[in-house]
């Protein structure tokens, strides 16, 4: 078993997080870009997250009304 700063080492070598490292946690299915997206979502202001969460709530409204046509 790795130390926690081994492990954090071996994490940012491959660019994932701990939780994705140890295949466990909420998270453990995200990358390290994506997780760093969320992060700056959630410093922006509540009408800028509202506008994002808008388009992103339609992208993937169509892709899954997409998905269920193709079936």
């Amino acid at each position: 078993m790795p130390s926690i700063e081994f492990a954090k080492r071996i994490a940012d070598a491959f660019g994932v997080s701990l939780d994705y490292l140890a295949g466990e946690g909420t998270l453990s299915k995200l990358d390290k870009k994506t997780i760093k997206r969320m992060q700056e979502i959630e410093s922006l202001k509540d009408e800028e997250k509202s506008h994002l969460f808008a388009i992103v709530d339609a992208f993937l409204r169509d892709a899954t009304t997409r998905k269920a046509y193709a079936s």
